[in-house]
């Protein structure tokens, strides 16, 4: 039973990497290039993730603030999820679906990037983030579950991973996330 189990783990994750993320090259470099030009420009990555994406947003911003591949100064990304405060309070008062939004509100500008973490289902604060990065003149990257209802909320870019598997979602938007990091270290510091 186990062996099955590892033999289904290993051919999903297989999946998602070969072919799917080495038909997505164009996609994960204009992700790159655009965080790159946010960089340029002064901007900021604000990175977003409801559930268990909150572990892997907290990852990513903690790899681009510190480095990936080579020694480098910090690059201004910032974890939404960290505020355990914040998500208190608007738990009280029934606002969870509040938390990233109030807080892009009080930081953000159209100068900034907003990265959503998303599985099969956007939570409604994941919702609330992208339409107020959208109200601030953000740009908008998601990256969730092909299978994802986005209905109203039309990120400038997503990449949608073809899986419904939990785990392979999270594994991957952590891999997507270490790449993404490497590609602009190497754009931003000629490596």
């Amino acid at each position: 039973m186990t062996q099955d189990k590892i033999s289904v783990a290993v051919a999903q994750q297989i999946a998602l990497l070969d072919p799917f993320l080495l038909t997505q090259k164009s996609t994960l470099n204009s992700l790159a290039e655009h965080l790159v030009t946010t960089f340029h420009q002064g901007g900021r990555l604000f990175l977003v993730g409801s559930g268990p994406f909150g572990a892997i947003a907290g990852l990513i911003g903690q790899i681009f603030l510190y480095r990936q591949t080579l020694e480098r100064p910090a690059l201004p990304a910032i974890a939404l999820t960290n505020d355990a405060g914040l998500a208190t309070f608007l738990a009280g008062n029934d606002q969870s679906s509040q938390l990233f939004s109030r807080q892009l509100r009080s930081l953000a500008t159209d100068q900034d990037t907003v990265l959503v973490l998303a599985g099969i289902k956007l939570s409604p604060a994941d919702r609330e983030a992208l339409g107020a990065a959208q109200q601030l003149g953000c740009n908008t990257i998601l990256i969730a579950s092909e299978q994802a209802e986005l209905a109203d909320t039309l990120p400038d870019i997503t990449l949608s991973l073809p899986s419904d598997s939990l785990p392979r979602l999270l594994g991957n938007s952590l891999f997507i996330g270490n790449l993404l990091c490497t590609l602009v270290e190497s754009e931003l510091f000629g490596i």
